[in-house]
């Protein structure tokens, strides 16, 4: 009895496997479509913000640890806005965050077009 119901189970989470996966092929992948206007700049601020706000965070942390109070702060400030801006660079350059800094799929096709001087 429990071996019967063991596959009836297995047979309603293949079923309801492939209609999900069904389902997700039907709507697309969202993922691969570039950023708008709107939600490009929403990530550029993020990005920048972020960067800033982690260094000076660290940097807190490092100078109250250490007793060196402002100097880690400021420093590790002037490196999160370089990584900030480092981050910025590669969104708009089209380069992702794989291994090796490759230049994404979507964005590598646009920009040899347009380097090839027709």
């Amino acid at each position: 009895m429990s071996e019967e119901s063991d596959n009836d189970r297995l047979r309603r989470l293949n079923v309801r496997l492939r209609d999900a996966r069904h389902d997700a092929a039907e709507k697309g992948d969202k993922k691969g479509q570039p950023l708008t206007g709107i939600g490009l700049a929403f990530r550029v601020g993020v990005e920048l913000l972020s960067a800033v706000a982690v260094g000076g965070a660290i940097g807190w942390g490092l100078d109250l640890w250490f007793e060196t109070r402002p100097w880690l702060m400021l420093v590790l400030l002037l490196l999160g806005g370089a990584a900030g801006i480092l981050n910025v660079y590669r969104i708009s350059s089209g380069y992702s965050y794989a291994a090796g800094y490759k230049k994404a799929d979507n964005a590598a096709g646009s920009s040899t077009s347009r380097d090839q001087g027709n």
